[in-house]
């Protein structure tokens, strides 16, 4: 296996807009929330190091929601069972190396400070997770209260006050004191406003080097990616694995370089990052799109690339994962791109996407038998739309390939 040279904080960023995506009203919340949970621990003096933790859990800290209907709920200033997103989010972390240090304080992220102070966690653990709830909670608290007024002057009184108001029950203490402190000024106010929080998030991704890490740590990074995705429905929990892993089997198959063939894994691991973005009940409906559905639909591998293409290390994976519904004959999208614009390797990514959704069972009809894929497949290849030499190399091999598009 080959290695690659990431910057992880660059990884972090782009996942965060990532999860930007599932709720268009509340744009930039995990980096406010950075934001506001940074400037807490700067003025309670915690170590840089420290720091740095807290803010790449804070930016990741609603990574448990997919779905738009419970991303909705985070708008409450307190919900029934808040915590299944701590839970669900906290396994995802989990399951990275990179990552899985992070996973306590997403779980306790909505622990209130009365119960956290007894569990068997270490007190920087507490403290961190409980700086993430009060910054959280500061966030939502704006955006509840401000209602038609877009200066948080007007409104920061309020907020004060019900942060102030859970001080030694929800919130420990001295958290609440430091920011009683840090929010006593306009400027502070003013940062939560339009692109401020994001250019602070800015600034500590440049101050971030690269460093290298294995291909299965990277895949293990990627996965986070695609988990989320996945788990926006049923019918597609298994796409992202299934196109990830017939991906690199063509790849093989073509006996392209390894480390070509683990691109191509990766980018079919984040080929549909976009879909965060398309509302649960268009993924989840069991009829035919509408003509404006299916324009929301369309821009999926647009967002997809938008979200990849600042990665440092993988940029022809951005490029390969967002032309997957680029056709040959100019007639996909978003580009039109066309004969040569469209390299190899997304034409990989773009049949494997075809192959794998049509063996999956989908909300409008069941898996479809192996001879129904082929003969949809050649179809497509002989209309110029998908490349015949991926085709036929399916063909030759379909049961192999099959077996890994189905592969979980």
């Amino acid at each position: 296996m080959t290695s690659f040279r990431i910057n992880l904080h660059e990884a972090i960023y782009s996942l965060a807009d990532a999860l930007d995506l599932v709720g268009v009203t509340h744009i930039h919340h995990g980096k406010r929330v950075a934001f506001i949970a940074a400037e807490i621990a700067k003025r309670s003096g915690w170590a840089h190091p420290r720091m740095d933790d807290l803010f790449q859990a804070a930016i990741l800290h609603d990574c448990g929601v997919s779905k738009t209907l419970v991303h909705a709920r985070l708008a409450q200033f307190q919900w029934e069972n808040e915590a299944e997103h701590c839970v669900q989010g906290a396994e995802l972390l989990q399951s990275c190396e990179l990552l899985s240090q992070y996973s306590n304080f997403i779980r306790h992220h909505h622990t209130h400070w009365e119960q956290l102070e007894s569990l068997d966690l270490a007190v920087e653990e507490k403290l961190a997770a409980n700086c993430i709830y009060l910054a959280d909670r500061v966030d939502i608290a704006c955006l509840s209260s401000r209602g038609e007024s877009v200066n948080l002057l007007l409104i920061k009184d309020e907020v004060r006050s019900r942060i102030f108001k859970k001080r030694g029950t929800w919130f420990e203490p001295s958290l609440v004191d430091r920011f009683m402190e840090v929010s006593s000024n306009e400027g502070f106010w003013f940062s939560l406003e339009g692109d401020h929080a994001s250019n602070y998030v800015s600034r500590w991704v440049f101050d971030s080097p690269g460093v290298e890490i294995g291909f299965s740590e990277l895949r293990n990074l990627v996965r986070v990616f695609s988990r989320i995705v996945d788990a926006k429905s049923t019918f597609t929990r298994e796409h992202s694995e299934g196109v990830a892993s017939l991906s690199r089997h063509i790849g093989e198959l073509f006996e392209l370089p390894e480390r070509s063939c683990e691109m191509l894994e990766l980018a079919g691991l984040l080929h549909d990052l976009g879909k965060l973005r398309i509302p649960d009940e268009l993924l989840e409906k069991p009829g035919k799109l509408t003509h404006y559905e299916y324009s929301d639909v369309k821009r999926h591998s647009f967002d997809t690339y938008n979200i990849l293409k600042d990665i440092h290390g993988l940029e022809e994976v951005a490029l390969w994962a967002g032309q997957h519904h680029e056709r040959i004959d100019g007639s996909g999208y978003p580009y039109h791109h066309a004969n040569d614009e469209i390299s190899f390797e997304s034409r990989i990514i773009a049949t494997a996407d075809v192959f794998q959704a049509l063996a999956q069972n989908r909300p409008y009809r069941g898996s479809l038998p192996p001879a129904e894929i082929s003969a949809i497949l050649n179809e497509e290849a002989l209309n110029g739309r998908l490349d015949s030499r991926i085709v036929q190399k399916i063909d030759r091999h379909f049961d192999s390939c099959h077996r890994a598009a189905m592969a979980s």
